[in-house]
């Protein structure tokens, strides 16, 4: 299975702890990284992703259509793009492993992609994640390189 991820969705991955806007969203995402923790690689694409499907099954109007959600998507393929030094835009794939994983986690953690957060709810509780070392996110890339 390939993950399909939006590009900001690249970044929620680093401090997801299991906690969601509902249980199937929940669910839904400790399934999504479970496959990214065995070494499955990730497809940037536009719009909803994995990650959106409960909430599009879910809600009326889910805020995963919303501009603002877009905008945080472009903030965050340009400033991964130039951490990475890598193309991060629509179509591309991504093959997580540690190295690659160190590398998000530490610009994550000193703001350098931070800007695709803005507005978001879960910021506080990613800052608080990242300045604990990630001792308690979920993805670990135990079964890569």
């Amino acid at each position: 299975m390939t993950v399909r991820l939006r590009a900001h969705h690249l970044l929620c991955i680093l401090t997801y702890v299991g906690r969601g806007y509902s249980p199937a969203f929940t669910a839904n995402y400790d399934r999504i990284i479970e496959h990214l923790n065995a070494g499955e690689q990730i497809l940037i694409v536009d719009g909803p992703d994995d990650i959106c499907q409960p909430l599009i099954a879910e809600e009326a109007t889910p805020h995963c259509l919303n501009g603002s959600v877009r905008e945080r998507d472009r903030r965050a393929a340009g400033a991964l793009t130039r951490w990475l030094g890598q193309p991060v835009e629509i179509g591309h794939l991504l093959t997580p492993d540690r190295k690659l994983l160190a590398r998000m986690r530490t610009s994550f953690a000193r703001g350098a992609t931070r800007q695709a957060c803005l507005g978001c709810e879960w910021t506080s509780l990613c800052s608080s994640v990242a300045g604990n070392g990630y001792a308690e996110s979920l993805l670990t890339l135990t079964a890569s390189d």
